[in-house]
């Protein structure tokens, strides 16, 4: 007997999951600022962290445009793998541009950190996903 709305359908929906998605995005660029000046000793982490994480979280908004990834946000590809590659590529840029520090270290760091968090939590969130429609289809 079900009661209620089907919570993983709805869940699942992309026009439903693009908002918290983005948000996720947005949380998780602002953190992996956050652990880089707190790990450097750069002073204010709060607002130090916004000053570090606006040119990934442009590279990060402009990817969700380009590859319009609200029709699929979970999707590690292709809207994962660009929205983290366009973070970086943009944010590296953006970051020259302004006089910020670019050096090897730095992108690498970046690469992969942005990789985990931004592909780990598509990744996660869709083994999620899977595994409650499984129980639900066998209840």
């Amino acid at each position: 007997m079900k009661e209620g709305p089907d919570i993983v359908s709805s869940m699942s929906s992309p026009s439903r999951l693009w908002i918290p998605a983005a948000i996720a995005d947005l949380l998780l660029i602002l953190v992996f600022a956050a652990i880089g000046r707190d790990a450097h000793a750069r002073g204010d982490i709060i607002s130090g962290a916004f000053a570090t994480a606006w040119p990934f979280l442009a590279g990060a908004a402009i990817a969700w445009v380009v590859t319009r990834a609200w029709r699929a946000p979970l999707a590690v590809w292709p809207s994962g793998v660009s929205i983290w590659i366009g973070a970086v590529l943009v944010g590296m840029l953006l970051r020259a541009v302004t006089g910020q520090t670019v050096v090897l270290p730095f992108v690498l760091v970046a690469l992969i950190s942005l990789g985990v968090f931004l592909l780990g939590y598509r990744v996660l969130a869709t083994l999620l996903l899977r595994a409650s429609r499984k129980r639900q289809r066998r209840a």
